[in-house]
């Protein structure tokens, strides 16, 4: 999987997206994308794979990834973000080719996961989706019990990595 994917190394992702650098303390290196993703999760800052993922991924598939890991915590969320993922759900449906959900902006002062991967439909300069993605799925992760987060946080980046190998693989039948 890991030779399809958008990037042949994790080296070759910074260069081309430089605010992921920024985004992580990691050093890149030549490995490839997936083989690094792992080494992340199970480094010092495992978290640093999600923040990965959110870039590996093109658009619109990082907001449907953002979109499936926050599902799958459905429950811990209030009724407003259940509805608002469903919206995000609808808009990756559509192709990400609606109009961005960003009545969001209009309570600025509530950044739920569910507003942030909101804000990733906007594609925005000052947010990149990417960013977006990243605070919306660390912010949903942070709800997880402590006890469980390591193996959610797990199946979340399995969950990216294989979204990333299937776009390949739909990239390169086109």
């Amino acid at each position: 999987m890991a030779e399809g994917l958008r990037f042949r190394t994790a080296r070759n992702l910074f260069e081309a997206y430089p605010d992921a650098a920024r985004d992580m303390l990691a050093s890149p290196t030549d490995e490839p994308p997936a083989d690094f993703c792992r080494a992340l999760l199970g480094g010092k800052t495992p978290e640093e794979a999600i923040t990965f993922c959110a870039w590996l991924l093109p658009m619109p598939a990082s907001i449907w990834w953002a979109h499936e890991c926050l599902d799958n915590l459905g429950e811990l969320f209030d009724e407003p973000d259940r509805r608002l993922l469903a919206q995000v759900g609808d808009w990756v449906g559509a192709g990400g080719n609606g109009p961005p959900l960003l009545e969001v902006m209009a309570t600025p002062d509530q950044r739920t996961p569910a507003v942030w991967i909101a804000l990733a439909t906007g594609r925005s300069v000052e947010l990149p989706a990417a960013r977006a993605v990243n605070a919306g799925i660390l912010a949903g992760l942070a709800r997880v019990a402590l006890e469980d987060r390591h193996d959610v946080l797990a199946a979340f980046v399995e969950m990216g990595l294989q979204l990333a190998g299937n776009e390949a693989l739909q990239r390169s039948d086109a």
